[in-house]
């Protein structure tokens, strides 16, 4: 990868700020965005794999209202749970879904730390940040590739971002960039947790 200059360093120190301001003005109005707990933002990153915002919508009213809770998750009746997903596609995602909500009761709540986040059934790297980040305040980037894009555009990269290796520098850059205060954390997280399309 090559050494960034100056320039490039300002802007990446000055972006966050801007970006924060773009986003109270133009942010779209989305109901994960407006709580800070860890099932429902779950539920939606789960939902937003490889789908669509505006298809996911219905979908994640309706299984809130069937499963309120990690534990109603937890208990409910797979044959209504694979109904409910119908249409949603990728049902391994349901499947997982549940799993992880049986670890999650039996663990007696939520992990609020990326590691432990990680280590849950159909929970990548992506959406551990995520959540980590949205629910509990974390300092964890949620990097998908469009935000390695960018970055390698900044930078003026020739860097292969498919690569772990390209990965796990833009993700240390974004890191240093992000801000240290939960709103502005949980702000930029909910920014970034619009995107669709992303794969783990």
């Amino acid at each position: 990868m090559k050494q960034t200059d100056s320039t490039t360093e300002n802007l990446l120190r000055t972006l966050p700020e801007p970006l924060l301001g773009w986003y109270r003005e133009n942010a779209r109005d989305l109901p994960w965005r407006h709580t800070e707990d860890p099932y429902r933002i779950w539920v939606s990153e789960i939902m937003l794999q490889q789908t669509r915002v505006a298809a996911v919508l219905g979908y994640y009213a309706r299984f809130l209202a069937v499963f309120p809770t990690v534990e109603a998750l937890a208990e409910a009746d797979e044959e209504r749970l694979m109904k409910l997903w119908e249409g949603l596609g990728y049902y391994s995602r349901a499947r997982n879904l549940q799993k992880a909500a049986q670890e999650i009761t039996a663990l007696g709540g939520f992990p609020d730390t990326y590691d432990g986040l990680l280590a849950l059934p159909g929970v990548g790297d992506y959406t551990a940040s995520a959540i980590a980040a949205a629910a509990f305040g974390r300092r964890e980037p949620a990097v998908d590739g469009n935000v390695l894009r960018v970055f390698a555009r900044l930078d003026n990269s020739s860097a292969d971002i498919t690569k772990p290796a390209a990965k796990r520098e833009f993700t240390a850059r974004v890191l240093e960039e992000m801000p240290k205060e939960r709103t502005s954390i949980t702000a930029i997280s909910s920014r970034v947790m619009a995107s669709s399309g992303r794969k783990e």
